[in-house]
């Protein structure tokens, strides 16, 4: 190839790359020419933009729906209350982290709420159950039940006939019926069947008796003693004279 031709080559590479150099250059400049263009026009625009004028919005919207700021309200007595077990618990466990005192505040709280429940019903329990088992509130009879405890503990020395004649005379049959069942203790006690003791339950006095036609009359009329006692039922003539019936007949056996 000639130098000549060379040369030729290199000058239209030369002139070809300058061309296009001023081709992209001319497009850049086109394009930053419309965005100053576009930024110009809105500049134009916001200049046209007027202020919107209100009326007075005060006068509009008033009352406590509109109000959007309260004062700050006085804590209340429980939350106060809650603060100083969270504070005595804080100092007490040496407790650094709220969350974590916040959490033992709540579950010793309700311990003690459940600590106090119990303790309510134990105690209403205690008021209106006397020391047989049976309701405070009941018959106005049931005042003369009182005393019984000490019968219980001197049986052996207790006129339990002359009880029974009174109790009778008042038409207090179901404390008849105590007098009588305490007898028959005592007659037992003397024969050496059972050992009296006022801690013991018909069960275990039933437990000690041997002889199998004994047994089976202090099941008996530990059953009327029962039912007529602890049941509180109002107990009639018919229905008292035969559980008494029953009582002296075993205790005239016992007797013999």
């Amino acid at each position: 190839m000639s130098k000549l031709l060379k040369l030729h080559i290199i000058l239209f590479l030369l002139a070809f790359g300058t061309a296009n150099a001023l081709q992209k250059h001319s497009q850049e400049v086109y394009e930053d020419y419309e965005y100053l263009e576009a930024i110009d026009s809105v500049a134009t625009d916001n200049a046209n933009v007027l202020p919107k004028q209100f009326d007075n919005l005060s006068e509009k919207y008033t009352g406590d729906d509109f109000i959007y700021q309260r004062s700050k309200a006085s804590s209340g007595w429980w939350t106060r209350f809650k603060k100083a077990v969270s504070d005595f618990l804080k100092s007490l466990f040496n407790i650094q982290n709220a969350g974590q005192a916040s959490r033992a505040t709540d579950i010793a709280l309700k311990i003690a709420g459940v600590i106090i429940f119990l303790l309510v019903i134990y105690f209403i329990f205690k008021a209106i159950v006397n020391k047989e088992g049976t309701w405070v509130f009941g018959k106005s009879s049931d005042k003369k039940i009182i005393p019984v405890t000490d019968l219980e503990n001197n049986i052996h020395q207790t006129n339990f006939k002359a009880l029974i004649s009174e109790a009778e005379s008042n038409n207090n049959y179901r404390l008849a019926i105590r007098y009588y069942y305490l007898w028959l203790l005592k007659g037992l006690s003397e024969k050496e069947i059972i050992d009296y003791d006022p801690e013991k339950t018909n069960s275990d006095y039933q437990y000690e008796i041997k002889t199998p036609e004994i047994s089976e009359q202090f099941a008996y009329t530990s059953y009327l003693y029962n039912y007529i006692w602890y049941g509180e039922f109002n107990v009639d003539q018919t229905q008292f004279d035969k559980a008494k019936r029953a009582f002296t007949n075993f205790l005239n056996s016992v007797k013999a």
